[in-house]
């Protein structure tokens, strides 16, 4: 995602951006281990573009004098995860699944 993109993103839109990230994060890791992932390079890719994301809700946090954290704080409760695309090879599917949801809540 370019970044004029991301900059034009609200507050709670780019939260849930980057929490969307580290959960695609955790599936490509997960296809990485069981050697599904043909393309590695997608890792770097997402742990860059959720670099991008949390550098920009700390620049938000920092011209809004806010706390740090308090964005995530504010509208992580709001977060609905979105399903997995029907078809794609997911490691969360079978009996994996909702392991990602488990330990997003044990946050």
């Amino acid at each position: 995602m370019k970044a004029a993109e991301l900059n034009s993103l609200s507050d709670e839109q780019l939260v849930h951006k980057g929490l969307e990230l580290e959960r695609e994060l955790l599936r490509h890791m997960m296809r990485h281990r069981l050697g599904q992932l043909e393309n590695t390079s997608v890792l770097a890719k997402t742990r860059r573009e959720i670099a991008r994301v949390a550098t920009l809700v700390t620049r938000r946090e920092h011209a809004g004098a806010l706390d740090k954290g308090s964005l995530n704080a504010q509208h992580r409760s709001s977060f609905v995860p979105a399903a997995p695309v029907a078809g794609q090879n997911d490691a969360g599917a079978g009996f994996l699944s909702g392991m990602l949801d488990k330990s997003e809540t044990a946050e």
